[in-house]
């Protein structure tokens, strides 16, 4: 039997490769009338709150941030720059080579998935057409639950959702968002990726002082699922 009945993913700079914010958002806010540098810093200092779901909506939020930055736009010109936000991000986010094997072969373990994520609207929208989206049992997207990483709620969403306990869970993320000690605190076990191009990655709120299991690819996960053979 495998060691654990379930994997829990992070997925920006976990399923995915290192994330930047591409062209494409300095092209969006100058179409709604708002500085480049202004709406990217209204976007870093407020990702947690906009990850929690607290300005409303897809819309609305899109609308404070550009007002937050200065721009002033014109009426149904948000609603209109909603497809390009969407695809603004889906640019951003490449899955690593390795995560649908993975995924794969946690799945042939008849180990159960799920993605536990920090984001905003766009993820659950273009998530569900990614490679990965039929071998995920789950999907917790902190903008719909109302709650962000380390908060237990988040954690024990994905363990209702699959039908297992948080000891028999491996968290498997690169550390944003202290999500690695609030695994641990609701009794999963933490592992932190620590592939090779997260140096440059996005990152909110790292697990700095995290000292736990390390792994430097999502394939070096299957190697904690097989049961250590007994001595003789």
């Amino acid at each position: 039997m495998p060691a654990y009945r379930a994997v829990v993913f992070d997925f920006f700079g976990t399923l995915t490769r290192s994330v930047q914010r591409g062209p494409q958002h300095a092209a969006i806010a100058r179409s709604l009338g708002a500085d480049p540098e202004a709406v990217t810093g209204v976007l870093d200092r407020t990702f947690r709150a906009r990850a929690c779901g607290r300005y409303g909506s897809a819309e609305a939020t899109l609308r404070w941030v550009i007002e937050q930055a200065g721009g002033r736009p014109r009426p149904g010109a948000i609603r209109a720059a909603m497809p390009a936000r969407i695809d603004a991000l889906r640019a951003d986010t490449q899955l690593r080579p390795e995560a649908v094997s993975a995924l794969t072969a946690i799945r042939s373990r008849g180990v159960r998935t799920a993605v536990v994520s920090d984001c905003t609207h766009e993820l659950p929208a273009f998530l569900p057409g990614l490679a990965v989206a039929p071998l995920l049992d789950a999907q917790i997207y902190s903008v719909e639950l109302g709650v962000c990483k380390p908060d237990p709620e988040i954690y024990l969403a994905a363990c209702d959702r699959l039908g297992v306990a948080p000891q028999d869970c491996l968290y498997v993320g690169d550390g944003g968002s202290h999500e690695l000690t609030g695994a641990a605190a609701v009794g999963m076990t933490p592992v932190r990726l620590a592939a090779p191009d997260l140096a440059n990655h996005l990152v909110f709120d790292a697990d700095t002082n995290f000292a736990g299991r390390t792994v430097r690819s999502l394939t070096d996960v299957l190697a904690l699922l097989d049961p250590v053979p007994a001595l003789l």
